[in-house]
């Protein structure tokens, strides 16, 4: 699970650093600019980088086993609540802190309105995420014994019908943001459903092998979730008309991100089903100390990482466009040029290193929580870690008695 997540976060990173071009216009201001509306073709690209429905899913795992193991030391879900939730809070306040000063000190020293705005948003943008991810962490306790109670299909089959009937209701208005009700009831719906799967994997209800020793979902669930979820997708596109892109492309009419569309939770469907496909290989190829360790390291810095990786392309895009000004240059390519063709793309990958170790530098060594532990030690209860829930031993899995 550590590797999917790994996965996860770098897709998402990538998947910005790739899809979010700063064109420098000749006032000196930074606008945004997609490299999909010049070339629609690198669309379906996005179905690897738009790892949402993952975090969710993993979400959802982890919360569902930290909870479990809180119970098992004696806390209640208050406890456990505040703690989970002060882990997101703190990076949060961090990143507004100095994001507001920053742009504070730009606008004092007479930075354009329009790079102001822009910088605005890329660094506020990635914070949506955590709207739906505290309302499902907050409900975890109620999810947990609706799980025992009715499972998981009963659960998320309704979630998938609100999705559709937002996207019906979209259509059917006056524009894709017509009905304010449609966007936080569709956040909740889409996301609902990968995090109750991630749950009920964590709970050993996601299509267990029936022998009651937790080894987890058959082959036979993942696949269904895998080609379910692609089938889904071709039938959206191609005779639902929902857009190709996962992510959203400025200037396109419809968005499968602007709310979360019933394609979007097709592709998390896939996604959760490719993982589970993976995971027996993965934690075979993991077993290793020396593997699994720097995977354990990046996944424990992965609520910063998302959180910093956009001010990080905007600090290194300013900057040079800074030093291009002093040399009286347009732009450099790849970062002040238009994302108008495969020139833009082949550019933009030689700066992803520089992004990179950037982004490794800001982020740091994980200062919360203990060490990474081992796959070898032994299992058993991880002390005041709810992003390392202890591992289950024989019969005490959540609803067992």
């Amino acid at each position: 699970m550590d590797a999917v997540r790994a996965y996860a976060i770098v897709g998402v990173v990538l998947g910005h650093w790739l899809v979010t071009g700063l064109v420098l216009a000749p006032d000196g201001s930074l606008r945004t600019a997609s490299p999909l509306r010049a070339m629609p073709e690198l669309a379906p690209v996005t179905w690897l980088f738009q790892t949402l429905g993952l975090f969710f899913f993993l979400s959802g795992y982890a919360s569902a086993r930290s909870l479990d193991s809180a119970h098992g030391r004696g806390h209640d879900v208050g406890w456990w609540l505040r703690r989970r939730l002060g882990r997101l809070v703190r990076p949060v306040g961090a990143l507004l802190g100095v994001g507001t000063a920053v742009l504070a000190g730009a606008a004092v020293l007479g930075v354009p309105g329009t790079t102001l705005r822009t910088a605005g948003t890329l660094l506020v943008s990635p914070l949506w995420f955590l709207l739906p991810l505290t309302v499902l962490v907050a409900l975890t306790g109620p999810l947990a014994r609706a799980l025992r109670r009715h499972g998981p299909l009963r659960l998320t089959a309704p979630a998938v019908v609100l999705v559709a009937i937002t996207d019906l209701a979209g259509r059917l208005g006056d524009g894709p943001g017509s009905g304010g009700w449609r966007v936080p009831m569709a956040l909740l719906a889409a996301w609902l459903v990968p995090y109750l799967l991630g749950m009920a994997l964590a709970t050993d209800r996601l299509g267990t092998t029936g022998t009651g020793s937790g080894d987890g979902p058959t082959r036979r669930t993942g696949w269904f979730l895998l080609l379910g979820g692609a089938a889904g997708m071709a039938g959206l596109v191609l005779v639902g008309g929902y857009p190709v892109s996962a992510v959203g492309i400025p200037g396109a009419g419809r968005s499968n991100l602007d709310p979360p569309s019933l394609f979007t939770v097709c592709l998390a469907l896939a996604q959760v089903g490719a993982a589970l496909l993976l995971r027996p290989a993965l934690g075979r190829r993991l077993a290793s100390p020396r593997r699994w360790r720097p995977v354990a390291r990046l996944t424990a810095a992965a609520p910063r990482i998302y959180l910093w990786h956009q001010g990080v392309l905007l600090g290194v895009t300013a900057l040079a466009a800074l030093g291009a000004g002093l040399v009286g240059s347009a732009g450099v390519p790849g970062l002040h040029t238009a994302p108008d063709g495969p020139g833009w793309i082949v550019a933009r990958l030689a700066w992803l290193p520089l992004f990179a170790l950037v982004l490794g530098a800001l982020v740091g060594r994980p200062a919360d929580g203990p060490a990474p532990r081992s796959p070898e030690q032994p299992a058993g209860r991880i002390a005041d870690s709810p992003d390392r829930p202890r591992r289950f031993r024989g019969g005490d899995r959540p609803g067992v008695r």
